[in-house]
């Protein structure tokens, strides 16, 4: 036998069907678990769009991995679906805001997501155009092809600016469309991302606003017990999903993280050559979830950010301190930290901006202080990552 003939595995002993534990898998009605409540809110919220009326602007709110951007797809499927049955056409699009940031590639994903250049004559190109142009084609499609769309805007908050919003929640009272009904589904991470809104903003899109609160352990165990057929029969132990669960719910009750440390465990028995996706597995599929999600965030992030991130690092594997460091002292570690890669550190303010955009990304988080009239106001930062994991893959970038 050729030894390329044993180069790949042709049976996978472990999962039957790993897509189910794949984060992007959007799965059935049967599989969404611990959402009932805020799936039918949602849908009262734009069920006027079955009928061709105009479905409520909606804000959605929550940490990640909540279920939010699960739910207003589901919504919007069925949406979708009992319009039909209506005689209503209606459809969604949907804009990842984390990719498209600015106003110009968010119209352009939506007008090309609703458009079928076969029937509208319509030609949307990935770019080219100027912003209006993308609008006045996409006013064009939605009044040409239906009755109703539902925008959602995932990660609303990683949009440069206002804009879109303005333009997509004033579109049928400003006359730019007349034939199409629309609604817009927001979704943030941040629950104070509506005070940095434009108040012409904020009065139409905040028709209706839905805060997702973290699964707690056992809605964990049943989401992970609902994918278990992802994996072969009698390949979990009946303590995997449990001990999956409880770690989740303890740390974030983050559902993304417990479905990842419950893939990693089952990838860790497999390149163990093990026959069962042991308790034991899920602890270190728990540190590879949290270091692949923190390297993930960081991806693309500049030296001196990662320096940043390093002294805070630093000060509290050296310290154990549970209520943050200011700004001062993490800059003079920063500053040590700049000396030794060779590097001109920057100004004081600058590394202030360079906190906040970590805050920013719930890397960490800030508290304000008073020290009295002899030290006036201050700042402290914390991390909310382990800060060995975040040591560790800043460590592993710098090596590369």
């Amino acid at each position: 036998m050729d030894a390329a003939d044993d180069l790949f595995t042709r049976e996978d002993p472990i999962f039957a069907n790993k897509e189910l534990l794949e984060i992007s898998h959007l799965p059935g009605e049967g599989r969404i678990v611990g959402r009932d409540d805020e799936i039918a809110d949602l849908a009262t919220a734009v069920n006027p769009a079955i009928f061709g009326q105009s479905p409520s602007n909606v804000l959605i709110y929550g940490k990640t991995g909540t279920g939010k951007s699960l739910c207003a797809k589901y919504v919007s499927k069925r949406l979708v679906s009992t319009a039909g049955e209506e005689g209503v056409n209606a459809t969604f699009a949907y804009v990842d805001c984390a990719q498209d940031t600015t106003e110009t590639q968010a119209v352009q994903t939506i007008a090309d997501a609703v458009n079928d250049p076969d029937a509208t004559g319509i030609n949307v190109p990935d770019k080219g155009l100027s912003t209006s142009t993308y609008y006045k084609r996409l006013w064009r499609i939605l009044d040409q092809r239906y009755d109703v769309v539902l925008i959602i805007l995932d990660e609303i908050d990683k949009l440069d600016d206002d804009a879109i919003l303005m333009q997509l929640s004033r579109a049928g009272e400003a006359g730019k469309i007349t034939d199409c009904k629309l609604g817009v589904v927001g979704i943030s991470n941040k629950i104070q991302y509506k005070d940095r809104m434009d108040e012409r903003v904020k009065s139409s899109l905040c028709e209706r606003e839905f805060v997702f609160p973290p699964y707690d352990a056992n809605q964990l165990r049943e989401i992970m017990q609902a994918r278990a057929d992802a994996f072969h029969d009698e390949v979990l132990e009946p303590s995997t999903i449990p001990r999956a669960a409880a770690l989740a719910a303890r740390e974030h009750g983050d559902a993304r993280k417990a479905i990842d440390i419950l893939r990693y465990a089952g990838e860790i028995a497999q390149s163990n050559g093990e026959p069962t996706v042991r308790e034991e597995f899920v602890t270190q599929a728990r540190e590879r979830a949290e270091t692949d999600r923190f390297r993930e965030l960081i991806r693309g992030s500049t030296p001196h950010s990662r320096y940043v991130l390093q002294a805070l690092a630093l000060l509290s594997l050296s310290s154990g301190r549970q209520d943050g460091f200011r700004t001062s002292r993490v800059y003079e570690i920063y500053e040590n930290i700049c000396r030794q890669e060779g590097s001109d550190s920057l100004s004081l303010r600058r590394v202030r901006d360079l906190l906040k955009e970590h805050a920013f990304l719930d890397i960490i988080e800030q508290s304000k202080h008073s020290g009295g009239s002899a030290e006036g106001s201050y700042t402290k930062h914390q991390l909310l990552e382990d800060p060995s994991v975040v040591k560790e893959v800043l460590t592993e970038d710098a090596s590369q």
